[in-house]
C-alpha cells in the first residue's frame, strides 16, 4: 500500500475523532500544552495525578509550569495508579480527593492512571464513607446512583494521556482490579467520561516497545470486537463499520513498521490514531468474548496480550455469524492469509482468518496461544469460565455476535479457551445460525 494511501487513511482517522470529540478533545502531534487551558475552565484549584518515578520528572515540571503560568494552584499531588488499577490505589486517590476538594482533577498518565481517576472520582462522590466500589460495576449504575441521590455530576477530570491503548481518556469505562482474586471488573457509565481530554502522540516516543505492542494490540481488539458484534441492520452500522477498518488497517500496515522504527513520529501518530479509533469503536457498542476473559489472566500477562491471544480462536467461534465480516478483514489481512479465501464459509472461512491473525502476532513477536505464558495453567481458564457467569460482566456475553448465556459457558465459551490453550482451532465448537 502506498504511502499516499496510508496518509488517506490517516486523515480519515483524524475526521472521525473530530466529529466525535469536537472541541473536548485536543489530539495529535504538539498540543501536549493544550491541558492547561482545559484545567482552567473548571477552576483554579486542581489535584494532580502524574507519576512520581525519576524518568518522569521533566514532564512533572513541564506540567507544573504551564499550571503555574494558568494561575493554577496544585492543592495535592499523587503518584499514577499501578498497572491494571488495584482497588488499594483507588481508594487511596478517593480519600485524597475528599480530602482537597478540588475543583478539577488532572490526571496525566496511561490507561490504568485514568481509570483509577474515574472509579475513585466515583468512590469519593458517591461512597465517601465506605469507599465501597462493588455496587457500582457494571452498566450505567454510577448515573442511576445520582439521580437517587440528586447528585448532577462528579468532580471535573482533564485526562492527558501518554500511551496509545486503552483509549480511557475519551471513553465510558473504568477498570479495577481486585489483587486479591486476581480479577478485574468493569464500571460503564456516561457519567464517568473525562470532561476534557488530550493525547499529544509524541508522548509516546518513550513508550517501551513492549508497551508499544501491548497498547496497539488493545486499541486493534476494541475495534475488532466492536466489529463482530455490531448487528449489520443498526442505523449506523456505516460509520461503526468505517472507524473499525480504518483503526484495524492502521494497525496492521503500521505496527510491523513502528516496531522497526520506534522514534518515527508519523507512524506514532498513526498508532495513536487507530488506538483512539478503539475508543470512538466502545463508546458506540462494546466488547466482546476477548475483553471478558483477559479479565482473568490479570496474573499473568498485560491486558492487549491476552485479547490478541484470545481474538483469533473467537474469530472461528463467531465466523458463522459474521462470513461478510470476515471477507472485508480478509482484505486488510492480505499479505497474512495463506489461501484463497473466496469459496470458504463457516469455520473454515474463520480458521484462515484466524491463521493470518495468528501469523500477523509471530511478526510483531506476540504469543498465539495461552500454553506460551509463563505461569499459565488450567486455573485461569476455570476463573475465565466462572467470570463469564457473572452478572456484572453479561454485556459482554450480549454483545457477542453468538450471544451466549450464564448456563452455555461450559458449552461453547470452554473449547475456544481450550482451543486457545493449545493452538488447536477444530477444538472449537460453533453455533448453528
Amino acid at each position: 500500500m502506498s504511502a499516499k494511501e496510508i496518509d488517506k487513511k490517516s486523515q480519515i482517522a483524524i475526521d472521525l475523532l473530530k466529529q466525535y470529540k469536537k472541541d473536548t478533545y485536543s489530539f495529535g502531534l504538539n498540543c501536549f500544552n493544550d491541558f492547561a487551558k482545559f484545567v482552567k475552565e473548571f477552576g483554579n484549584n486542581t489535584l494532580l495525578i502524574i507519576s512520581q518515578h525519576d524518568w518522569a520528572s521533566s514532564m512533572r515540571n513541564e506540567v507544573k509550569n504551564l499550571l503555574n503560568l494558568k494561575n493554577i494552584k496544585i492543592v495535592a499531588e499523587i503518584g499514577t495508579s499501578r498497572e491494571n488499577t488495584p482497588l488499594e490505589d483507588v481508594k487511596e486517590l478517593a480519600n485524597l480527593i475528599k480530602k482537597t476538594n478540588p475543583d478539577n482533577i488532572l490526571c496525566v498518565g496511561g490507561g490504568s492512571a485514568i481509570d483509577c481517576a474515574k472509579a475513585a472520582n466515583i468512590l469519593a462522590v458517591l461512597s465517601p464513607d465506605l469507599l465501597d466500589i462493588e455496587p457500582f460495576f457494571g452498566a450505567g449504575i454510577v448515573s442511576e446512583t445520582m439521580t437517587k441521590l440528586n447528585i448532577k455530576e462528579l468532580y471535573p477530570l482533564i485526562a492527558v494521556q501518554v500511551a496509545a491503548g486503552s483509549g480511557s481518556h475519551i471513553t465510558k469505562y473504568s477498570n479495577v482490579t481486585d489483587l486479591t482474586k486476581n480479577q478485574k471488573k468493569l464500571i460503564v457509565d456516561e457519567a464517568i467520561i473525562p470532561n476534557r481530554a488530550v493525547f499529544d502522540y509524541l508522548s509516546t516516543l518513550t513508550m517501551p516497545l513492549n508497551l508499544t505492542k501491548d497498547g496497539a494490540m488493545d486499541g486493534f481488539s476494541h475495534c475488532l470486537e466492536v466489529y463482530y458484534g455490531v448487528n449489520e441492520n443498526v442505523y449506523n452500522y456505516n460509520l461503526v463499520e468505517q472507524i473499525c477498518l480504518t483503526g484495524i488497517g492502521l494497525i496492521i500496515e503500521n505496527l510491523p513498521l513502528l516496531i522497526k522504527n520506534p522514534q518515527d513520529k508519523e507512524l506514532r501518530q498513526k498508532i495513536g490514531l487507530a488506538t483512539d479509533l478503539g475508543a470512538y469503536a466502545i463508546m458506540l457498542y462494546g466488547t466482546n468474548g476477548a475483553h471478558l476473559n483477559s479479565f482473568s489472566f490479570v496474573d499473568i500477562m498485560t491486558h492487549g496480550k491476552a485479547c490478541a491471544i484470545l481474538n483469533p480462536y473467537y474469530t472461528v467461534f463467531f465466523a458463522p455469524s459474521i462470513e461478510n465480516k470476515l471477507k472485508k478483514l480478509a482484505f486488510l489481512y492480505k499479505d497474512y492469509l495463506n489461501e484463497n479465501i473466496e469459496n470458504l464459509k463457516g469455520k473454515d472461512l474463520g480458521i484462515a482468518i484466524a491463521k493470518a491473525m495468528t501469523e500477523f502476532s509471530k511478526i510483531i513477536g506476540f504469543p498465539y496461544k495461552l500454553e506460551e505464558i509463563k505461569g499459565f495453567s488450567d486455573l485461569h481458564i476455570n476463573r475465565a469460565l466462572e467470570a463469564a457467569k457473572n452478572p456484572q460482566l453479561k454485556s459482554k456475553l450480549e454483545n457477542m455476535p453468538v450471544p451466549l448465556s450464564a448456563n452455555q459457558i461450559d458449552e461453547y465459551m470452554k473449547p475456544v479457551l481450550l482451543a486457545a490453550k493449545t493452538g488447536d482451532f477444530n477444538l472449537i465448537k460453533t453455533m448453528e445460525i
